[in-house]
């Protein structure tokens, strides 16, 4: 079944009117103040952007008010200026911010996360650079695997890994597309 022609038993027109209505009900300033989508809205630098949508999409499972109330704390971790915190933390700073959980993901994942964030903006010219150089024409799912690759390129325990997908592994990337949404709202 071409997708022109039909999704679900939708034409394209009618998919369209039903994801129009939707960006209608969702895209409203209202909706925004409790979601976790709020939190890059928070800063206006594109990095702070990019770094507070990736780690609010990374948690964003389970109960909105609890997922809200962590990015938050992720927030507070890094001093309200993550892309400041990323570039200017040593090591023993990062080691050190304190107790973290959120369902799964824990102290030790958002160790990880900071420092894979902080090679990334060190080392590979930030989350953009990596997403504008493997995606293509038709697809972001080699900029995903890539950027799966890049971030796990550290030291690092296995159990992290499941907090961000590869789509080449049969992942639908759900967190790593959401995180495109939550930019595409927040820039």
């Amino acid at each position: 079944m071409s997708f022109k022609r039909s999704y679900n038993g939708l034409t394209a027109g009618e998919l369209k009117e039903f994801l129009d209505e939707k960006v209608e009900f969702y895209n409203r300033p209202s909706f925004i103040e409790s979601d976790p989508i709020s939190i890059p809205h928070l800063f206006t630098k594109k990095q702070d952007i990019e770094i507070s949508g990736f780690l609010a999409a990374t948690i964003a499972w389970g109960n909105r008010k609890m997922i809200l109330r962590n990015a938050c704390r992720i927030m507070e971790i890094l001093e309200h200026s993550p892309y400041e915190f990323i570039m200017n933390s040593n090591n023993n700073e990062i080691e050190a911010v304190g107790s973290f959980v959120h369902r799964t993901f824990n102290t030790t994942d958002l160790i990880y996360f900071l420092k894979a964030l902080q090679n990334i903006y060190r080392h590979k010219g930030g989350l953009e650079s990596i997403f504008s150089a493997y995606s293509t024409s038709y697809s972001l799912q080699p900029a995903i695997h890539e950027f799966h690759r890049i971030f796990f390129e550290l030291p690092h325990e296995k159990r992290t890994e499941r907090h961000v997908s590869d789509p080449f592994k049969g992942s639908a990337a759900k967190k790593i597309n959401m995180f495109f949404r939550i930019i595409k709202a927040a820039i």
